[in-house]
């Protein structure tokens, strides 16, 4: 039996995995679809084929020997997706660690390279095997060269294959004669211009009778039909230009040792390790190598004996960081005291060799453990994947004793809102585990990992210049949340109850007068049906089409409202149902035996660094509308206490002030005028004092707006102007206020050499964004670049005003407590008796929590509900 060689066109491969693979990334944010694809069938064709040697040729990207012999040839490649881009040097490396033979040679593409390849194979005596998505390879096919094309068919991939006579077949010309059926016909995407005029079907019928361009040529007048003469007679160039573009070259002046093309050992270790890196668990199984994990189970220990377990945490208390984890209760375990927590052990790591799981089990409790782990945390520091929650069960109390990995891996890659200790060992260990793995090993596993990534995130916060906000910022934050949680904030579940009545009374209103505008009943929550309601029955204007019927979002509605009663009505009613549902029903669920909602603050979810409410969510309450405002009458203080609201004044406002350096908005903002009329004033060119009121409203909309990098299209859908008007607005603004502009320019300058921006406080926020093949990506990371450092550092100073304001409150034994916090606004349940000292240590807090060119200033409240006090 002959040898066999395997050649893949690697561009051409890579491009249709691209295509065809859905967008995946690894922790590390890299595009990793191609690669993945890539591989899939390179594995496919490998177990198919079974060769004897492999090679991959890839596209230099420069012009090449042929496309250099017509100097005024304007034929030129569409660019590669920035996406597929950065996935080629990879994909190299990766094949290269699977020590498989690359060739790739500048002035030659692909093609000349595989060709020549197959020449040298085929004359060796060996059965070739060209893979490529690109049908000029075609041309190469004979009895012993076999040209596979992979095409998708009804959602899958299928490959079909061609020698000589499988071409001559389907195309009606041989191998050779397919260089001509190319020349005529040409292809756009393989810069082949051929001959106008003459697509397949007319170049087949031609090359069929006349064999060549050539001999087409020296029959012109004989060639039907006469269009096709006149086209071939007047674009002989362009035909004998494009055979030349579609010839690949057979005898390529290469370096080639089929020697180096030999398959060895495709799963080395070096391979495993870029599989691990790029996450591609569905393909570890192939690997015979020792994982790093195996080696790792080596050193796992389970441990069950008490005076152990106390000899393991003294050792574990002289080392610098020691990695815990907390395991479910074991299925074989009978512990004494079942703990009410659901755990049943404890992960514990100080070294590559000292690992272990410690089971409740007989005398050993889990109050036991949680006892060593809080002495642990006085002598040594604790590494935990989720200090917030430990905190339920164990009592630390110094924020520099413990390191939460969870917030370090946020910090270096906010992008990612669900982090795992899973991801993190795959992200900055390469080590992949399986999610199944259960009992002593997942918990022995999860305490390595920790202590393992502590070291290493530690190092790369350093690195970044992210360290001092986790340690100043993020992880005395989790100590302030915690207590928020504990605290919980009161609610007044009969007053919730009624107002959900009078939603819904309100609601049935509603839908009546609906009814009766549109002329019949119908399901308004059904888009569908609304649909036909709004844009057929009763004809108004905006309808737009789309698969599933006629677009009724928001924003189709808002431009109807003004002028058709209806829409209006249907929008309150959204707003209505989605109260009722979400708040007025949805909050009963979460009031606990001691009548207070205990929900969750979350600090590693927004890539802004804002701090985000779930299991309720408190900072979506409505506030545009009166109703919606309403419902903050159910949360009220306990007896004896008052709330207290302080909210930030335009404090993103400030901070670009601050960090733009504009000395027009600076000065105003130090005379305390109202910042809104200032700008009015000197952009509609009116004196101060004759600002009206639009003018004021349409200068504030401005000015929030430029925050978000608003366009001229956004401000006008705000503002109900035209493009042009919002156009010279925004001009006007930037005249004003120059520093800005050159500030927002900056900084998507910055970004787009760095590919982050960065907060006053070394907060970054990825912006991989500006790097897209898609305009509109382009257009938002943009967006992203001129906003995040302005929101990601009122963050950062809110973050700090919580710290302080807690920490007050602590350190005096005070009984008011910080309760709620949303977006710019703390709410505080003050103690009546301690209410003019609470209020001097918001104000103190806040407005000093950064030192900035203008002055940070708060609107303070206080009430006997949440709505009395804001």
């Amino acid at each position: 039996m002959s040898e066999k060689i395997v050649l893949i066109d690697g561009h051409s491969i890579l491009n249709r995995a691209f295509y065809g693979v859905p967008d995946l990334t690894n922790a590390e944010g890299l595009h990793t679809n191609a690669i993945y694809g890539f591989l899939n069938i390179l594995f496919k064709i490998l177990e198919e084929e079974r060769p004897d040697y492999l090679t991959v040729a890839f596209d230099v990207h420069a012009p090449t020997f042929r496309h250099k012999m017509f100097s005024d040839y304007k034929g030129t490649r569409k660019p590669m997706a920035e996406e597929l881009r950065q996935q080629v040097p990879v994909m190299k490396e990766v094949l290269r660690a699977m020590k498989i033979k690359i060739v790739e040679q500048k002035g030659l593409e692909a093609d000349d390279l595989l060709g020549t390849i197959a020449g040298i194979g085929e004359r060796a005596g060996m059965d070739v095997v060209i893979l490529s998505g690109d049908r000029d390879l075609l041309q190469l096919a004979t009895d012993h060269v076999k040209i596979r094309i992979p095409k998708t068919k009804q959602g899958k991939t299928e490959i079909e294959d061609y020698y000589a006579a499988d071409v001559k077949a389907r195309y009606q010309v041989t191998p050779q004669e397919f260089i001509d059926l190319k020349a005529l016909m040409g292809d756009a995407s393989d810069n082949i211009p051929g001959v106008p005029s003459i697509g397949e079907k007319t170049a087949t019928k031609i090359i069929t009778e006349y064999g060549s361009v050539e001999n087409a040529y020296a029959h012109v007048e004989e060639l039907k039909p006469p269009r096709a003469a006149k086209a071939l007679k007047e674009h002989y160039d362009k035909a004998q230009m494009s055979k030349i573009l579609a010839t690949i070259e057979v005898n390529a002046p290469i370096s080639y040792e089929l020697s180096e093309a030999k398959i060895g050992n495709l799963y080395t270790e070096e391979a495993y390790e870029y599989f691990q890196k790029l996450q591609f668990k569905n393909l570890l199984g192939r690997f015979d190598v020792e994982a790093k994990g195996n080696q790792i189970e080596n050193a796992f220990v389970r441990v069950t004996d008490k005076q152990q377990a106390e000899e393991l945490f003294a050792r574990a208390g002289k080392e610098a960081f020691v990695g815990v984890s907390f395991g479910k209760e074991e299925k074989d375990a009978v512990p004494l005291f079942s703990h009410s927590s659901g755990f049943g052990s404890v992960g514990l790591a100080f070294s590559e060799k000292e690992i272990y799981t410690i089971v409740a089990e007989g005398e050993l409790t889990m109050e036991d453990l949680f006892s060593l782990v809080e002495t642990l945390a006085k002598t040594t520091v604790v590494a935990l994947f989720d200090v917030k929650a430990a905190l339920s069960y164990v009592r630390i109390e110094d924020p520099e004793s413990c390191f939460d990995v969870g917030i370090a891996a946020y910090l270096l890659n906010p992008l990612k809102s669900d982090y795992t200790w899973l991801d993190v060992a795959a992200e900055h260990l390469s080590l992949l585990i399986d999610e199944k793995t259960e009992g002593y090993c997942r918990s022995c596993y999860e305490a390595y990992v920790i202590w393992a990534a502590a070291a290493v995130l530690e190092e790369k916060m350093k690195e970044s210049g992210t360290e001092e906000l986790f340690r100043t910022i993020e992880m005395p934050l989790l100590f302030t949340l915690f207590a928020m949680e504990q605290a919980g904030v009161r609610v007044e579940a009969e007053a919730l109850r009624f107002y959900g009545e009078q939603l819904g009374t309100k609601i049935v209103e509603l839908e009546k007068e609906i009814y009766a505008q549109a002329g019949e009943a119908f399901n308004i929550n059904s888009p569908k049906q609304l649909g036909v309601i709004l844009f057929e029955k009763l004809k108004l204007p905006h309808g737009k089409k789309t698969k599933t019927g006629y677009s009724t979002a928001a924003d189709v509605l808002d431009k109807l409202a003004p002028e058709y009663p209806v829409v209006e009505k249907i929008l309150e009613y959204r707003q209505l149902t989605k109260l009722k549902s979400t708040y007025a029903d949805g909050l009963a669920n979460y009031i606990c035996a001691d009548g207070r909602i205990h929900g969750k603050f979350n600090q590693t979810i927004t890539a802004t660094g804002r701090i985000s409410s779930t299991e309720p969510n408190l900072q979506n309450i409505p506030v545009r509308m009166e109703l919606g405002r309403l419902i903050r009458k159910v949360f009220i203080p306990e007896e004896g206490y008052v709330f207290v609201d302080a909210d930030y004044s335009q404090i993103e406002l400030r901070i670009l002030a601050h960090c733009s350096g504009d000395q027009e908005l600076i000065h105003a903002y130090r005379e305390a005028k109202d910042i809104h009329r200032i700008t009015a004033s000197q952009v509609f060119h009116t004196p101060f004092d004759e600002v009206t009121e639009l003018q004021r409203r349409n200068a504030k909309a401005v000015n929030f707006g430029i925050v978000y990098g608003i366009s001229s299209f956004g401000l006008s859908q705000d503002l109900s102007i035209t493009r042009k008007e919002a156009s010279e607005y925004i001009d006007r603004y930037f005249e004003t206020y120059p520093g800005i502009k050159k500030f927002l320019d900056d900084t998507v300058a910055h970004a787009k050499e760095m590919g982050y921006v960065v907060t006053l406080f070394g907060r970054r926020r990825p912006v991989p964004e500006l790097a897209s093949s898609n305009f509109m990506q382009r257009a938002f990371g943009e967006r992203v670049a001129m906003n995040a450092p302005i929101q990601g550092t009122a963050a950062d100073v809110m973050k700090i005003a919580m710290i302080g304001v807690h920490r007050e409150l602590t350190e005096r034994k005070m009984k008011s407590r910080l309760v709620l916090q949303v977006h710019d606004e703390l709410l505080i349940e003050a103690y009546e008796e301690e209410l003019e000292d609470v209020k001097k240590i918001l104000k103190e807090q806040m407005e000093q929590a950064a030192q900035l060119d203008v002055p940070l200033e708060v609107d303070m409240h206080t009430g006997r509900n949440w709505y009395e006090a804001k």
